[in-house]
């Protein structure tokens, strides 16, 4: 543990995406003199690769094994994305943190920039989340949803290797016909290719990215037409660029509350108030209270498809929420502005309404389908 404020350890996840968020929070502290070094610590979400999400047993799959770390002494914060963590946490820890929050858009990426609607009938979408299986369902209901594990660069690879593995097969294929009739030619030096292909494997190989370049590689267990993912997620990843994504409307596609945003978990100490100075960003807080409470207030945690977005527009927060059945046929959804000045307990005003409408008994039932998962729980 640190003897001087100014030099703080934190807990991160060691996924790519993490450490590139812990990185954005660090160099924020550093601006300020802080001294920060980040330590990898594995979570049960880590650890328990062959389940989705929801079936791990309890929210806060990525999020407790951090914070316990900070609860015992051994670290002075944690870094976490504000969507992993459950709306309940220990007394002794506070949410020092929250800095300005990123895109908290869904985006559906497709290997040839396809759109929603333009999927043909069927289309095999992959994501691991409920809330966005019940929403592409809700939405398209020939859709197929398939599961979808892995970080970011795994779930890109996923959907981009099918089409990448054919096309260098076409490509190494066409290559060699080239080669055979140059021989049987008894051409004595390369011409330039003037097959179906206007480069060779070599040159188009050395053109992709590097995730392009893992797909090539990967395994194909499910072909997937296109993925859903969190625009934030994408971006911090640094794969926006190389992929080909459309938008989901926040309106339509309701995000998870706090999706796009940080919390940095401390004791509730000076150092607490140090770090709220140096990265809280006033108006994020406000909307991702709104959107935390409305899902304490719902309750059912990571097993019920549940989206809620706040956004400050004016003297009010301006909500969307959804609760959806896990099928997607049923929904409530509200759409509200809230004042600011109030806004915790107009947000549970709001998801009391909700419950009298019916998403009580959505969310009953989804956890009353949700087989009681096997092995390792939190």
């Amino acid at each position: 543990m640190s003897t001087r404020a100014t030099q703080i350890r934190l807990a991160t996840r060691g996924s790519d995406l993490a450490r590139r968020q812990a990185a954005e929070v660090r160099a924020a502290l550093e601006d300020r003199r802080f001294e920060v070094e980040l330590v990898e610590v594995k979570t049960t979400g880590d650890e328990i690769r062959d389940e989705l999400i929801h079936r791990l047993g309890k929210t806060g799959a990525f999020v407790r094994s951090l914070d316990e770390k900070v609860l015992s002494g051994e670290l002075d914060g944690a870094i976490h994305s504000m969507k992993d963590m459950p709306t309940d946490h220990p007394d002794d820890l506070i949410v020092a943190a929250i800095p300005e929050r990123a895109s908290a858009n869904d985006v559906l990426i497709t290997p040839d920039g396809a759109t929603l609607d333009e999927l043909p009938d069927g289309a095999v979408v992959g994501t691991s989340s409920l809330r966005r299986k019940a929403q592409m369902l809700h939405r398209r209901p020939d859709l197929t949803v398939e599961p979808l594990r892995g970080n970011v660069d795994t779930r890109a690879e996923k959907l981009l290797a099918p089409a990448l593995q054919a096309e260098h097969e076409a490509r190494t294929e066409a290559e060699k016909e080239q080669r055979s009739a140059e021989a049987m030619a008894k051409k004595g030096h390369k011409k330039e290719y003037e097959g179906e292909f206007d480069r060779t494997v070599e040159e188009w190989f050395n053109d992709l990215a590097e995730v392009e370049r893992r797909a090539l590689e990967r395994e194909v267990d499910t072909e997937y037409d296109a993925i859903v993912l969190a625009q934030a997620g994408l971006e911090r990843s640094g794969l926006a660029h190389h992929l080909e994504y459309a938008e989901l409307p926040t309106g339509e596609f309701v995000p998870a509350p706090g999706q796009g945003a940080l919390a940095v978990t401390t004791l509730d100490s000076e150092l607490a108030g140090d770090v709220n100075t140096v990265l809280d960003h006033p108006r994020t807080r406000v909307e991702t209270t709104v959107e935390r409470t409305v899902l304490a207030e719902l309750g059912g945690g990571c097993v019920a498809p549940i989206g809620v977005h706040g956004l400050i527009q004016g003297e009010g927060v301006h909500v969307d929420v959804q609760v959806f059945s896990q099928d997607g046929t049923e929904k409530i959804e509200a759409t509200r502005d809230l004042p600011v000045e109030n806004h915790v307990s107009a947000a549970k005003e709001l998801a009391a309404e909700l419950r009298e409408r019916g998403a009580a008994e959505l969310i009953e039932a989804a956890q009353r389908d949700e087989p009681a998962p096997e092995g390792k729980r939190e």
